[in-house]
């Protein structure tokens, strides 16, 4: 498309993704997902994969993630998406398929799978929804809590005697000799969004091309649970989160792997 055609009126009217369906987000104001959504739908159209996607969603806010991108889904039991999607990547090595999963789903009962999956190189993509909370089930410490972070099970805090660390899934994930790309991103402003965007269209072609496994962390809020307006969960995310959990590519191997 030329200047001339994009400068068209028609050309500018903002739309909707195609892929994304017509039925109502069930996600709080202000939650990250539905922009996550929209990225993924927008990435998977502009690679003409819409007819070869498979995507796996667990159980977590994005249990529902089949009833708006308008692709084949999996169902798959707590935690266990990266199985799942295994299974559909090695059955089918020509479609696209992802898993989209919340930090309570993939960092806990779900990280044998997750790291297994990745270590095994499996040619797959995980999306992971990192808000730091149990957001759909009452705003419990997840595994990703941040220190000192208060929440339903935690009400004085994270406490390191009591509780442990937060995990980083994402620098996990880099160590692991079967992952060729790990991204740490945000939605949080139009420049974010730009560089997840990118993110997600890397780590789709690379497992198209049979590079290894793919992560793309998303650093998200949860006004939600964390009980904030969605101004004041950007601006908390932007001073707690991203200190601890630092925004940018981890490691990515695909290009020198031909």
């Amino acid at each position: 498309m030329d200047i001339k055609e994009i400068m068209q009126p028609e050309n500018l009217v903002y739309k909707k993704p195609e892929l994304l369906n017509d039925t109502a987000m069930h996600y709080c104001p202000g939650c990250s997902h539905g922009v996550v959504h929209k990225l993924i739908s927008e990435v998977i159209a502009e690679m003409g994969m819409e007819n070869k996607t498979v995507g796996v969603s667990p159980v977590g806010c994005a249990v529902f993630a089949y009833k708006y991108i308008d692709i084949d889904w999996e169902e798959a039991a707590h935690g266990r998406a990266p199985a799942l999607a295994s299974a559909v990547k090695r059955l089918w090595p020509d479609r696209l398929v992802f898993t989209y999963q919340g930090d309570g789903d993939l960092a806990c009962i779900g990280t044998a799978e997750t790291i297994h999956a990745l270590n095994r190189g499996e040619n797959i993509t995980i999306v992971f929804v990192n808000n730091a909370i149990y957001g759909m089930t009452g705003g419990q410490m997840a595994p990703t809590t941040l220190m000192g972070m208060k929440t339903a099970t935690c009400p004085y805090g994270r406490d390191a005697k009591l509780h442990g660390y937060p995990l980083k899934v994402a620098d996990i994930a880099a160590s692991l000799e079967g992952t060729c790309y790990v991204t740490r991103q945000s939605v949080h402003t139009v420049g974010a969004i730009n560089k997840a965007k990118r993110a997600l269209r890397k780590a789709f072609e690379y497992s198209m091309q049979g590079k290894g496994s793919s992560l793309v962390e998303m650093v998200s809020t949860c006004n939600s649970g964390w009980k904030l307006s969605p101004e004041k969960a950007n601006k908390w995310m932007e001073e707690n989160m991203f200190p601890f959990y630092n925004l940018g590519d981890i490691k990515d191997t695909g290009a020198n792997n031909q």
